[in-house]
């Protein structure tokens, strides 16, 4: 089968090579030149130092990206997500089945990818839209090392259709789901979770605080996804807390890297400067936040956090003011 991957950056490519494991033909669009050559002229992975199967190929036009194929892996970072998906929208003239793999919501609409696709495509174009999300690093799955993801749609024919697409009985197995609210925002949300706990960690405030923060994020993880639409038990499944024990906690993940940065005494600016990838976890703060307001939701980590990027408090202020808080019961539903 042959499958087309907007988005070249370390995810893309890795799962590129996971499709070729599976026999399919890859054709990835970037916008990076260089990123291109390296994957057609040397078959090296634009990020790792690892070799990747010469079927899969690069192009920087994205036009031949979208004939090439009724299947779109939408892999691109939720900042130009739209924009992308807008040009997509005047290219086809065909039904396309859309697979997204990036994990964001849209700060300002607080719209996931899933709504801006059904948003952006039109209607005689739209083919059916997956989002296919879990406990991922790209650092550890391009090494084939064992991983596992959820593929949500409401058509579950789709999601196995997905499924089956991806699932590799040696290293990748899928799992399928119809809540897509719950999959795309508890993996959105979790990256704002991810930062806190890297800005918890480079301030020196060790483990025992690091889980405390994880462990009460959960609950705003859960409180966002529900009020949302999205069921409390995908919230606790591999696309929520699953994704949230790995990217919280682990130097693999960039939104962990960022926050440790911010915590250590780099200004924000300086921290997304430093970083070679993409960082979502900020926008996932402020995304979260807006939902928060919106629907009147206790959500005090991320609102502290919120103040942070917006300089209203610095993080020891925000640390006080989360600490000195009413007491309570410990209370997750």
């Amino acid at each position: 089968m042959r499958i087309s991957i907007i988005g070249g950056g370390s995810w893309g490519t890795t799962l590129a090579q996971a499709l070729s494991d599976n026999n399919h033909d890859v054709l990835i669009r970037d916008i990076n030149e260089e990123f291109v050559n390296k994957i057609n002229n040397e078959h090296k992975h634009p990020f790792f130092d690892v070799v990747i199967p010469e079927n899969i190929k690069a192009t920087l036009d994205l036009k031949e990206a979208v004939d090439y194929t009724d299947i779109i892996v939408l892999c691109v970072p939720t900042k130009f997500i739209r924009g992308v998906i807008k040009e997509i929208n005047s290219l086809i003239n065909t039904k396309k089945t859309f697979v997204n793999v990036s994990k964001g919501i849209e700060p300002g609409t607080s719209y996931r990818v899933g709504q801006i696709v059904k948003y952006e495509i039109d209607r005689e174009k739209f083919g059916g839209y997956v989002v296919l999300s879990g406990p991922s690093h790209a650092e550890e799955l391009i090494l084939r090392k064992l991983t596992s993801l959820v593929a949500a749609s409401k058509d579950l024919k789709l999601a196995e259709k997905v499924q089956k697409i991806f699932n590799n009985d040696s290293y990748l197995r899928v799992y399928t789901s119809r809540d897509v609210i719950g999959v795309e925002t508890g993996g959105a949300i979790k990256n704002a979770i991810a930062i806190i706990s890297g800005v918890c960690s480079g301030m020196g405030l060790g483990e025992n605080a690091r889980a405390f923060l994880i462990s009460r994020g959960v609950k705003e993880i859960v409180s966002i996804v529900t009020a949302l639409g999205g069921k409390m038990q995908t919230a606790y499944g591999l696309s929520g807390i699953g994704d949230l024990i790995v990217t919280a906690s682990s130097m693999n993940s960039r939104n962990f890297q960022c926050g440790l940065k911010i915590g250590s005494g780099m200004s924000i600016e300086e921290a997304l400067a430093s970083m070679n990838q993409s960082v979502e976890g900020l926008r996932a703060i402020e995304a979260g936040y807006e939902i928060g307001q919106k629907y009147k939701l206790d959500l005090p980590i991320i609102t502290t956090a919120y103040k942070v990027i917006k300089g209203e408090l610095s993080a020891n202020e925000a640390l006080h003011l989360l600490l000195s808080r009413s007491l309570k019961e410990e209370k997750y539903w």
